[in-house]
């Protein structure tokens, strides 16, 4: 398959039957490390910080709050949620772990250190992904928008649509704040988009297709990782049994 034919099929994935047009450039990417990863894990957050990785993991009797040692992955510290939650997103900030659930409209913050759990927080809607640009936590809850809260109040402050080619997306899972921008899995597509989070428009797009360990409907790529420090990217699968640092090839 040619890469032109490959990229046609990707903004048809996104977009359903209407293909956009090709100001939105679509990158692939190369493969520099492979790391084991726990095919186990349900993977819904992934997080480098300050060197080390964090992943937080869902379903409903399994779903956790873990740090994970990179090169082996091995389970260092975990936080087991109660079996009426499902884990989804992962980010961390100011010393704080904040951690979304699917459908119990709850987050967890707990302290980085310990995992101790230091408090609980209302949302409406579901919640998907997490992260955040120093100064706001940035949401996705399924829908073509992305929301913003106050890492303090834990109150939502505003959210803006994504559109790709002027058409809203939705689906929007994992999320990673890389440069400025918002990374984001897309539920059940093998690829990330690379969204302004001022305007809510998507600047690229990142082919994943090549490291699809898919192997049941579920398991789906899903994890996204940035080390700014060494400026090391990284991503994963629902129940993948790897982990793998990128490089997009722009």
């Amino acid at each position: 398959m040619t890469n032109r034919l490959r990229h046609i099929l990707l903004w048809i994935a996104l977009l359903g039957s209407q293909v956009a047009c090709a100001d939105v450039p679509v990158y692939e990417v190369e493969v520099i490390n492979t790391f084991p990863h726990d095919p186990q894990a349900f993977t819904q957050g992934l997080v480098i910080h300050e060197g080390a990785l964090y992943e937080g993991t869902g379903r409903n009797g399994e779903s956790s709050l873990r740090r994970v040692a990179l090169e082996s992955g091995q389970v260092l510290q975990r936080q087991n949620l109660g079996a009426r939650y499902f884990g989804e997103g992962i980010t961390i900030l100011d010393g704080k772990v904040y951690q979304l659930t699917w459908q119990s409209h709850l987050g967890f913050v707990y302290d980085l250190a310990t995992f101790k759990l230091e408090k609980t927080f209302f949302y409406s809607g579901e919640g998907w992904g997490i992260t955040h640009d120093g100064e706001h936590l940035i949401v996705s809850d399924g829908t073509a928008r992305l929301r913003f809260f106050d890492p303090e109040s834990l109150r939502e402050t505003g959210s803006v649509p994504v559109t790709l080619d002027g058409q809203p997306l939705d689906r929007l899972n994992e999320l990673e704040y890389i440069n400025g921008e918002v990374w984001a899995n897309v539920w059940y597509t093998d690829s990330i988009v690379r969204i302004n989070p001022e305007t809510g428009e998507i600047n690229a797009i990142v082919d994943l297709s090549g490291l699809n360990e898919q192997r049941a409907v579920d398991d789906v790529l899903n994890g996204i990782a940035w080390d700014p420090a060494e400026g090391r990217l990284f991503v994963t699968g629902k129940l993948w049994s790897n982990l793998y640092e990128i490089k997009v090839r722009e």
